[in-house]
């Protein structure tokens, strides 16, 4: 009774956690708007103004006094930017303020040497935000898709104590290990549904080709079929007769499962913990989640960013609801005077974790408690990860087996009979 009351009241607070992650303001970049003054006998004038929408130009020219024909958006050929060409820019970032230049004049000497067109446009448009007296976190915040909230704390707290070149530094590592580790979980993840999509197409081929040669076969030579037979034959003549259904249905059940799940509170939370359920699967999820929030605290703490933001934070990043929830609650319970790890205990983390940041706790070296956990388990997601494919290989021969099997058996039962038949002529004996 007491573990659901605690379920309860850890849902109720991931609902109000995630309604307030949607009310957070998102950063609006500006666009740029080209206008034209047509006027009789004179050549035409023209110009460009940066606003973030089209009625926001109209209104900055009449109140600069400019009068235009017509205005429209400027079309801006998108260009890629790389995860690995933003690690980059901290990287050097980092040693140019080690050098003691100025933010500003930094940033603008990445953007004038890099060989990243992408990353150059995203340079000196923050260049030109600083230049007209935005904060720094301010006009990085202009960009989420490559500097989340986690990002605008870390730069904020790091210029404000004076380490932003240690920071940046701490950031381009953290930034790489994570990049690789996702995407070490996302390959060993799609191993089992690429498997799982192949075996589909082929057990539908063959029940929308080959079965039905022998069912023409055996039909050929009359009599009654085995029960098993008839079920897998008549299976195959309805796939015959839907064979678009059949093929799209993966891709319709998939966009309605991935629109309910990102519209219904309920249907997430619900299948967020069945995920972490998941034999294999669930245990991975969870050690990924725990490196991450124990990685990310740790170079929060080191920046100097406050324990509740830092927590408030990261109750965002896990990417799932029953692990966020968790993370609300410790920062409920430190809010109140409470620790960490007691309102880590009665979340989902593994208990060596919380352990491991109560220690850190009582003896004052959070952080480098932080770093040992995320260190840890890093390796067991590695080993994890590597040996996923051992672990999977059984399981999705057994499903294989027994798909197949069934198959073969059906389509042999009646061969079993078919000596018979051409013996005697008098078609196949029922099964």
């Amino acid at each position: 009774m007491a573990l659901e009351q605690r379920t309860d009241s850890i849902e109720k607070r991931s609902f109000l956690s995630l309604g307030k992650k949607n009310r957070e303001p998102k950063a609006v970049e500006k666009k740029q708007f080209q206008w034209v003054r047509i006027e009789p006998g004179k050549a035409n004038e023209t110009g460009v103004i940066d606003a973030v929408s089209l009625n926001e130009a109209k209104m900055l020219l009449r109140r600069r006094g400019v009068r235009f024909t017509y205005i429209k958006p400027v079309q801006v050929r998108k260009v890629k930017i790389k995860e690995d060409h933003v690690v980059l820019f901290l990287r050097q970032w980092s040693a140019v303020q080690s050098a003691g230049v100025p933010v500003t004049d930094g940033i603008k000497m990445i953007a004038d040497t890099t060989d990243y067109q992408g990353l150059r446009e995203m340079l000196l448009k923050i260049y030109q935000s600083l230049s007209e007296g935005q904060s720094l976190s301010e006009s990085f915040a202009a960009f989420p898709k490559w500097f989340d909230p986690i990002s605008i704390s870390l730069l904020k707290a790091a210029q404000e104590a004076g380490i932003l070149d240690s920071v940046l530094r701490r950031m381009a590592t953290a930034r790489e290990k994570r990049r690789i580790l996702d995407k070490k979980i996302r390959s060993a993840l799609m191993y089992p549904g690429v498997t799982v999509f192949v075996m589909f197409v082929v057990v539908a081929i063959l029940m929308i080709k080959v079965i039905p040669v022998f069912a023409h076969l055996f039909h050929s030579f009359g009599g009654k079929l085995p029960w098993l037979t008839l079920q897998v034959v008549g299976i195959s003549d309805w796939m015959r007769g839907h064979a678009l259904i059949v093929f799209l249905s993966p891709v319709i059940l998939f966009g309605v499962f991935r629109y309910i799940y990102r519209r219904s509170i309920k249907f997430r939370w619900a299948m967020d913990r069945l995920f972490l359920r998941l034999p294999v699967f669930g245990e991975l999820l969870l050690k990924a989640a725990t490196t991450r929030f124990c990685q990310i605290f740790a170079e929060m703490q080191g920046a100097g960013v406050p324990i509740l933001s830092t927590l408030d934070t990261l109750s965002h990043v896990s990417g799932n609801m029953v692990i966020d929830a968790g993370v609300d609650k410790a920062r409920e319970s430190v809010a109140k005077g409470g620790r960490i790890a007691t309102a880590l205990r009665e979340s989902t983390f593994p208990p060596l974790a919380v352990q491991m940041i109560a220690v850190g706790e009582e003896t004052g070296n959070l952080e480098g408690m932080l770093t040992k956990t995320g260190e840890f388990y890093e390796s067991e997601v590695n080993e994890m990860v590597n040996r996923l494919s051992t672990l999977l290989e059984p399981m999705i021969m057994v499903v294989l087996g027994v798909v197949v099997g069934t198959l073969v058996i059906a389509m042999y039962l009646p061969m079993l009979d078919m000596g018979s038949v051409i013996l005697h002529g008098t078609g196949v004996q029922g099964g």
